[in-house]
Parts: C-alpha cells; sequence; structure tokens
C-alpha cells in the first residue's frame, strides 16, 4: 500500500506540472514523468477531473503492466502508451471501456503484445490509426493482413496503409505553408518602409537646394 501512495504522489505532481497553464486542458503529456512501482496508472480521480476536455493523452516510458484503473475519457481521440509493459486482451478491455466511443489514434510501440488475438478488444471501435512497432506481434506470420482484418475502421497499422503506403503528415506541411506565408508579409512591409525613406530623402535635397538658391539671390 506505500507503494501506491508513493506512486500516486508522483503522478499527481507530474499531473499538476503538465496540467499547470489551464484546469481544462486538451493534452495531457506524462512521458517519462514517473516510473511505476506498480505498473499501474494512477488512482482514476487524478484523471477524471480532465474527463470532458481531454482529447489527447500521453504516458510513455512509465514502466505500466496494466490499464486498471483508466477512467472514462469520453472526448478522448489519442492514446499514446509506448516504451512500457502492456500485454494481454485486458489491457485493450480497459481501453475500449474507457474511450473506445472516441478513440481514433492508439500508440501501444514497443510493449509485449505478442498475438493478434490479443487486440480483439479493438475489433469493434473505430480506431483509425494503431501503432504496434517493436512488439512481438510485428513477428507473427501475416501479421500485417490479419490485423487490417480484425479491425476493419483501420487505415494505418505502424504508419502504413493496408497496401504498404506511408501515412502523410499534411498537417506539418500546412503549419510551413503558413510560416512562409507569414514571412513573406513581413518582407513586403520591410520594402514599403525603405521606399518611404527614400523619398523622404529626394524631398529633402530638394527642399535644401531651393533654400540655397534664395540665399544666393539675397547677397546679390
Amino acid at each position: 500500500m506505500a507503494a501506491v501512495g508513493e506512486d500516486d504522489a508522483a503522478w499527481e505532481r507530474a499531473i499538476a506540472a503538465a496540467s499547470k497553464s489551464t484546469s481544462a486542458p486538451k493534452a495531457l503529456t506524462l512521458d517519462g514523468a514517473v516510473k511505476s512501482s506498480t505498473g499501474r496508472l494512477p488512482s482514476p480521480a487524478l484523471l477524471e477531473r480532465f474527463a470532458a476536455s481531454l482529447e489527447e493523452l500521453s504516458v510513455a516510458g512509465a514502466r505500466l503492466s496494466s490499464l486498471e484503473g483508466l477512467p472514462r475519457l469520453p472526448a478522448l481521440r489519442r492514446l499514446s502508451l509506448p516504451d512500457n509493459r502492456l500485454s494481454g486482451a485486458a489491457a485493450l478491455a480497459a481501453v475500449a471501456e474507457a474511450c473506445g466511443a472516441t478513440l481514433r489514434h492508439l500508440d501501444l510501440g514497443n510493449n509485449r503484445f505478442a498475438g493478434v488475438e490479443e487486440l480483439e478488444p479493438l475489433a469493434k471501435l473505430g480506431v483509425e490509426a494503431l501503432d504496434l512497432y517493436q512488439c512481438p506481434v510485428n513477428k507473427v506470420k501475416g501479421y500485417r493482413d490479419k490485423v487490417f482484418a480484425l479491425i476493419p475502421s483501420l487505415k494505418y497499422l505502424d504508419g502504413a496503409d493496408a497496401e504498404g503506403n506511408e501515412r502523410l503528415e499534411t498537417d506539418d506541411e500546412e503549419d510551413d505553408d503558413d510560416e512562409e506565408e507569414g514571412e513573406e508579409g513581413e518582407e513586403g512591409e520591410g520594402d514599403d518602409g525603405e521606399e518611404g525613406d527614400e523619398e523622404d530623402g529626394e524631398d529633402g535635397e530638394e527642399e535644401d537646394d531651393e533654400e540655397g538658391e534664395g540665399d544666393e539671390e539675397v547677397r546679390i
């Protein structure tokens, strides 16, 4: 029991640090924040307070061997749990119960899932992208075909579709376009300023010439 209490105290500190900027975060990243001594997630109450807003949750490298206690997260679309010790259908049954209605992206890379049958709880969900890289199940004969057949909603497995075409990162491309447009706008502002300075300089020289001519006339 002492270990559970110590774990929860560490989880609470990590969650507070990750959500300090808002009381209703859409994304919560706890990667490597806690090395669980029990192999479990924090007490459900620590995450339940964000249930209404949380769309993305990442808990990588926490030594998790169970997902018991994963609270209901009705808005969650992305769940990332790589680099843990998860295995078996029970872990994925907990995922299905907690956020199965909304979940679209599930990252289970570098865990201990060894058989396609362990993925059965995902069969009726709407998961579109599933990552199982560096899991023993990768070595099962016909692994990709079997997983796509098991999960009808699946579009991408380990970053590629059923034909082996890699997933395009369109979001990154759009961000690059926005940055380029911003840089072009800044350059345009600078050009206008330089033209204005040149015009002011020319006007000033003309005025100085006229004043000089007037002085010469007076001296005559």
